[in-house]
């Protein structure tokens, strides 16, 4: 996991699509965290502290609006990929399994045990839900496409009615 430096600034905003608020940051390297729906400040701040050590959180809503755009047309339909930049740090399997849940394509749906199998650790679907748990960039890495062998709705740290809610908005094009 990398550690940011003393000194280093995490810019962060906060977006309200009509349906959610969430928390949304970036260091100089690029997106690094989107909060889950109508969680306080506090939040965001917790999770800098634990993995960016040393960062100053800096409200910065004219940087960030290159995301908050990308995010506001992927919820009324206009995007199906996002371009901007993300900073996600954590272990070497994390990043694995984030880049398998980055091929996942929109609209579309894959269960932990291909994810697992995708990163070459068949047996390993535990982790690859802890990894997928651990995405700190929701939305933009798509781990609410990630569902039960069977199909069933699972955990997602946005809560199931917003992982409901964004397959239902790749399903018929809009939140």
């Amino acid at each position: 996991m990398t550690i940011a430096q003393k000194g280093s600034i995490v810019r962060w905003t906060q977006v309200d699509n009509g349906m959610w608020r969430l928390h949304v940051a970036a260091t100089e390297r690029g997106l690094c965290y989107i909060g889950s729906p109508d969680m306080p400040f506090e939040q965001l701040e917790a999770w800098v502290r634990a993995r960016l050590r040393g960062a100053e959180l800096v409200r910065d809503d004219a940087a960030l609006a290159p995301y908050v755009r990308e995010l506001t047309e992927y919820w009324n339909g206009a995007r199906r990929t996002f371009e901007a930049p993300v900073d996600m740090r954590g272990t070497a399997f994390q990043q694995a399994v984030w880049q398998a849940l980055l091929g996942i394509p929109y609209g579309e749906t894959r269960s932990y045990s291909e994810i697992a199998a995708l990163v070459d650790k068949p047996s390993a679907m535990r982790a690859v839900g802890a990894a997928i748990g651990a995405n700190p960039v929701l939305v933009c890495v798509p781990c609410h496409r990630v569902v039960g062998k069977s199909g069933a709705m699972t955990g997602y740290r946005g809560g199931l009615d917003m992982k409901t809610r964004l397959l239902e908005l790749e399903r018929d094009g809009r939140v």
